[in-house]
């Protein structure tokens, strides 16, 4: 577990103002190809994923519109609720660690959990969902393109070829990654005051880095590793009781490390325009509301309207781009 408190000028923060890579870390037993990433495309939208056919990955990760699923918690066509919100999926490779709580090291051991999961996917025999994909003649030539040397329809390949997929999910060219890459007339000037304030007000300490979720995948976070914080960090402001902020223990529900209650994966900045509602229980309804709420229960701090609103347009300019994978016919 990696915990980091960093406070700096602005004119010294911008070595943690980065603009989206060209691409994420890839694992060395999944290389990125374009046969596995039409493939985990193809699985991603599949109903046949899940064990009554009655949804696809889709259904909770709307990846036309971020990947989320605009609700507080997610449903099942069988009315199994998820325990936390969906994230976002844009940008989902550049993450360290899964889940709110961090509790899968990698997007390949993750998709298998899901796939696991009665309140998600809900395979009882998980594989089934083998003998369901080699019966497709149209899966088994997908399978032998997508992995040559082992073209076996498995729960291995399976779930390779969805990371293969998610890990294409960057949204680039947002307006903040134009910004600091020298177009100085990309953000508006209430963006460029909340860049400023996104710093003054304590944000950048957690918010940082390629993702604003902290150390990307590299010298000081390895793939696997966890950024975590506290959420909330002052205990006692009230939002507390009227956004049910303490009934969740975070992390320590996996750990079950007294240490970890109420620490939390530091969560992704970028694309969070379009993923409301926000908070692991989306009980901010509004990206001012969650703004406001952070700035209370992380920093004690009570922020102006206007700073509320500055805040808010810097964080609309890191919305990029609908993924290219997403706009292939």
């Amino acid at each position: 577990m990696f915990l980091g408190f960093i406070h700096t000028p602005l004119a010294q923060a911008f070595d943690y103002f980065q603009p989206l890579p060209a691409q994420p870390m890839m694992p060395p037993d999944n290389p990125q190809t374009e046969a596995k990433i039409v493939l985990g495309k193809q699985l991603f939208y599949d109903n046949q994923l899940s064990e009554k056919r009655s949804h696809s990955c889709n259904h909770c990760h709307n990846l036309l519109t971020g990947g989320d699923d605009d609700k507080a918690y997610s449903t099942t066509p069988e009315n199994a609720r998820t325990k936390r919100s969906a994230p976002g999926l844009w940008n989902i490779g550049l993450q360290t660690v899964l889940y709110w709580d961090g509790r899968e090291k990698t997007l390949e051991s993750q998709a298998l959990d899901h796939l696991r999961d009665p309140a998600i996917m809900g395979f009882s025999d998980i594989s089934a969902l083998e003998q369901r994909l080699k019966g497709d003649a149209g899966y088994r030539k997908a399978f032998s393109e997508a992995f040559e040397q082992d073209p076996a329809v498995n729960l291995t390949n399976i779930a390779k070829a969805l990371a293969s997929f998610q890990r294409a999910l960057l949204a680039p060219n947002s307006a903040f990654d134009r910004y600091i890459t020298g177009d100085k007339s990309a953000l508006s000037e209430a963006a460029i005051k909340g860049m400023q304030e996104f710093n003054d007000a304590g944000c950048l300490a957690c918010h940082f880095g390629t993702n604003f979720a902290g150390p990307a995948p590299g010298p000081a976070l390895k793939m696997g590793d966890g950024f975590y914080e506290l959420f909330p960090n002052n205990l006692g402001s009230q939002y507390d009781q009227s956004h049910e902020l303490t009934k969740d223990l975070g992390r320590y529900e996996y750990s079950k490390i007294p240490d970890e209650k109420y620490m939390w994966r530091v969560p992704s900045l970028r694309n969070i325009a379009l993923t409301a509602p926000y908070f692991h229980n989306g009980s901010a309804k509004t990206l001012r509301e969650a703004v406001k709420i952070m700035a209370k229960t992380q920093f004690g701090n009570e922020l102006s309207e206007e700073q509320i609103d500055n805040i808010s347009a810097f964080l609309r300019s890191l919305t990029g781009e609908v993924p290219e994978v997403l706009r292939r016919q």
